[in-house]
């Protein structure tokens, strides 16, 4: 899964400052209804991380069972915020 492949599936460009206000809530929704449904982890991953770089990501309690997959989710929360925080020099 990648950024582009996503941004399309959920709102039909891979230009996501293209995307309406009503597309996007319709995109959020259904990658949140994938992510419910999806098995693999990797993919779980993949969609939650997506979901939180639009603010739309579950708590990790309910996104991961397992341990180790919300610690890298918190592992990818504080990569991303250091890079936002770098950006701001």
């Amino acid at each position: 899964m990648d950024l582009d492949t996503l941004l399309i599936r959920y709102f039909g460009t891979a230009d996501a400052g293209a995307v309406g206000a009503e597309t996007l809530a319709s995109g959020i929704e259904h990658c949140r209804v994938d992510l419910g449904l999806e098995q693999d982890r990797g993919k779980r991953f993949a969609l939650w991380s997506f979901l939180h770089m639009f603010g739309a990501a579950p708590d990790l309690d309910v996104a991961f069972e397992n341990e180790e997959d919300r610690e890298a989710a918190r592992t990818f929360m504080d990569l991303l915020a250091a890079s936002e925080s770098d950006g701001e020099s």
